[in-house]
Parts: C-alpha cells; structure tokens; sequence
C-alpha cells in the first residue's frame, strides 16, 4: 500500500495570503489560456455557423500547444522563473486578446496553439514556483490554495460569459473581455510573485537521471485515458447544455458550476480522503465522473448537466493531483521524470478526445452518444486500475504491473 496521499492538512495561518499570487496567475493561463473556449464556443458555433469537428480541431490544437510547452519544460528545464512566468501570462492575455483579430478556424486554432503552450509554461513555473519551503507546516494548506486558483478561474472566466451573454455580447466581444480579465489577474498576481523568491537552484552538479521504474508506461497509459475522456465534456458540456435549454441564463451556468466544483474539490478532499491511499483515490473519482458524464448522456434536462458539470468538475483536479503522487511515489528517485512522463500521457489523451469527437461526429454520433463512450472508457480504466499492483507492494521493487505477474 503506497503512502496516503492526502493527509489533513494543519492549520496554517498566512497559507492563503501567500499562495492567492499564485493562485491569481494559474486562474490567467489555465482558466483562460486553457479553458476559455469552452464557454466561448457555443456563441462562435451559433455566429459562425462552425461544426463540431471544427470545435474539436481549435480545442485539440490549444491542448497540443499545452502539450507542446510540456515537452519544452522537459528538452530545455526552465532557468529564470520570475522572466518567463512574466512572458507566458502575457502572452496568453494577448493571445486571447488576439482571437477578434481572426475570421478562420485556420488562425483561431493557430492563437489556441500559442496559448496552449504559454499556459503549460506559466503552469510549470507556478507549480516550481513554491510559496512556502519544503516540510513548513503550511505547505499543504498553500498546495490547495494554488491549484484552487484552476478551478476558480473556470468558475470565473464562466461567470463572466454567463453575463456577457445576457447582455447580448459576441463571440469577438466576449474573447477582448477574456483576454482583459487575463490581464488584469496576471497584473493582480505579479506584485505578489515578484516578492517571493523563487527556489534557489542547487549548485552542486546534476546527479545523473534516475532510470524510471519498469511498467510505469502501464500508470501513464491509464492517466492519458483519464485526459482522453474528462476532456470531452471539459470542451463541450456548455455545448450540450445549450442544445437542451437554448436561454444562455440557464445554459451558461454550466461552466461556472464546473470551475466552482473544481475549486472546491481542491480544499475539500485532502480533508475528506483522509488516510486514502493515492489510487483508491483516483479510482473513486474517475467512476464518479464516470456516472456524471453517463447521466448527461442518457437522460437530457438541466438537471443532468448540472449533476455532470459537479461531478466532472469536482474530480477532474483530484484526478490530477492523484495521479502525479501515485508516480512520483512509485518512481523514487526518479520521480521529476515520471512526473514528465505522466503530464505528457495527460496532455497527449487531451489531444486525442476532441479529435475522436471529431471524427464520431463525421460518422453522425452526437455528444450523448460521445460522452457515453467516453464514460465507458473511464470506467474500464478505474476498474483496470484496480488490477494493478507494484513490485515494491510485492517483491520491493519499483515498478507497476497486473497482479500476479513478475517483472
């Protein structure tokens, strides 16, 4: 049994005034830089006349770039901080400020490309970025609060749709109010990021890489899965909404409920998965998003998509988090690697859903019929996961494989 992953954090005073700068800058470039054309879509869809294939194609090509940025993070490690956070978060403001500018799907998906790989950047900078050191008592606390900023700048970028639909605003206005609102959480987030000193870097010579434990391939394939099919409904649930209650006062709280669910799972499940171990923990919430997305699937009221967008929402960032500390704990010494690894699988299957969206869609399939297949595909994963074991569980060695087999 590998160590649990969510211990209850302590009380920690002053986590949350030093983590919000951080939290502020992660709401820029992954609340907008990666999920503002969800609620986006559906009034450049109704304007522009586009399919869904083209939707699946411009989302695809933002999280190719998210991917893309990933891999660069990895051939060429990132040595100022401070620079190139400054550089990303401005360079997903302008991005999306960019997106009136344009009239094709050719050149809305090449700025969702840039943006894809500025956010991945300021992502990366962020999470090295570590407002409090290493064993204080409020790293925990701090840890929530940063990765919280995720979830509330879905829930916010939403919100703001929400009311720029009533208002009757479109699609190019809704992108330059965005691509301000990027900008002004990144100028909110920069006073506080600049007073912290980002991690002094080692002045000893690298260690060679630790090699990756064996079967660690095995945990990627079921994490890229997981980003195969969370991102369906992460791209089109506002879409679906629509096509049952065409009001945007009523569609458009899909997405704000999403991001407010993912903010608070965030807080929330370090203290109500206490004492779970990581994949017990992965594998309840995948199932239930699972159920969210097959609700919303087969049964088409608003009620359902609200239930799927709490229950996708609500477990797309624990998912996350308990992946990557299932193998960084696997790995060892070798853990920023397969971290690496792990975040490319993610990034790789987030590629893939909108294109399989795509292409279902071209074979006449709508998004009920997707999202069911998508939630089909999550749960033989959960199940699967279950199936797994370590060679440090059974013969104290680092590595995954099904139960039974030697390695």
């Amino acid at each position: 049994m590998s160590t649990p992953a969510y211990p209850l954090p302590q009380t920690a005073p002053g986590a949350v005034r030093l983590a919000w700068p951080a939290a502020f800058a992660l709401a820029a470039a992954m609340g907008i830089g990666r999920f503002a054309f969800t609620p986006v879509w559906p009034l450049m869809a109704q304007e522009a006349g586009l399919s869904l294939a083209q939707g699946g194609w411009m989302a695809s090509a933002n999280y190719a770039g998210y991917l893309l940025g990933a891999l660069a993070a990895i051939i060429w490690p990132v040595r100022r901080l401070r620079g190139t956070l400054a550089a990303s978060l401005a360079a997903v403001a302008a991005l999306t400020l960019a997106m009136p500018l344009l009239d094709s799907v050719a050149g809305w998906s090449a700025l969702r490309l840039a943006a894809g790989y500025a956010s991945a950047s300021a992502f990366i900078c962020v999470a090295a970025w570590r407002p409090v050191p290493v064993g204080d008592p409020r790293e925990a606390s701090a840890s929530a609060v940063t990765f919280a900023g995720v979830g509330a700048g879905i829930a916010l970028t939403g919100l703001a749709c929400l009311a720029l639909m009533g208002w009757g605003a479109s699609a190019n206005l809704t992108w330059a109010a965005l691509g301000g609102l990027a900008l002004a959480l990144s100028a909110l987030a920069w006073p506080g990021l600049s007073r912290q000193a980002p991690p002094a870097r080692k002045s000893a010579a690298a260690a060679p890489p630790a090699r990756l434990p064996r079967g660690i391939s095995l945990l990627a394939l079921h994490y890229g899965i997981f980003g195969v099919g969370y991102i369906v409904p992460a791209t089109f649930l506002p879409a679906m909404a629509k096509e049952i209650f065409p009001d945007p006062a009523i569609f458009g709280w899909a997405w704000p409920l999403f991001g407010l669910a993912a903010a608070l799972s965030c807080l929330l499940v370090p203290r109500l998965a206490r004492g779970r171990d990581d994949r017990q923990v992965w594998r309840g919430a995948q199932a239930l998003m699972a159920v969210g997305m097959l609700t919303v699937a087969l049964w088409h009221h608003i009620a359902a998509v609200i239930l799927a967008a709490l229950l996708v929402g609500g477990t797309f960032m624990v998912i996350t988090q308990a992946g990557i500390l299932t193998a960084r704990r696997l790995a060892g010494a070798a853990a920023p690697r397969a971290a690496a690894v792990m975040t490319s699988a993610f990034a790789a299957g987030q590629i893939l859903g909108p294109l399989l969206a795509s292409w279902a869609a071209r074979w006449g399939a709508g998004l009920p019929q997707v999202l069911a297949a998508s939630a089909a595909l999550l749960a033989l994963s959960a199940w699967a996961l279950g199936k797994v074991t370590t060679d440090r569980e059974g013969a104290g060695h680092n590595a995954i494989g099904p139960k039974g087999c030697s390695h």
